[in-house]
């Protein structure tokens, strides 16, 4: 039987199911993450977030870390 398990999303503590023995159904498996967007996913938190979250953290990875680019150029420019 499929493991399904109800959440709270610990980001934004909206409720969502879990279905980790039905990867194919859950709602975060067509999301792909590098492994440093999932590195710092999972160190920022320690459970399953919601599908919303994912991607909010995913966008949010994403512009921080354009943004460090943009500071290391402008840091070699100013050199």
């Amino acid at each position: 039987m499929a493991n399904h398990e109800n959440k709270y999303c610990p980001r934004c503590k909206v409720p969502f199911e879990c279905k980790v023995g039905s990867i194919l159904l859950c709602q975060c498996h067509d999301l792909t993450f590098t492994e440093t967007e999932k590195d710092y996913i999972r160190i920022t938190y320690p459970d399953c977030l919601c599908r919303n979250c994912l991607l909010a953290m995913k966008h949010e990875i994403n512009s921080l870390s354009a943004q460090n680019k943009i500071q290391h150029i402008l840091t070699l420019l100013k050199k």
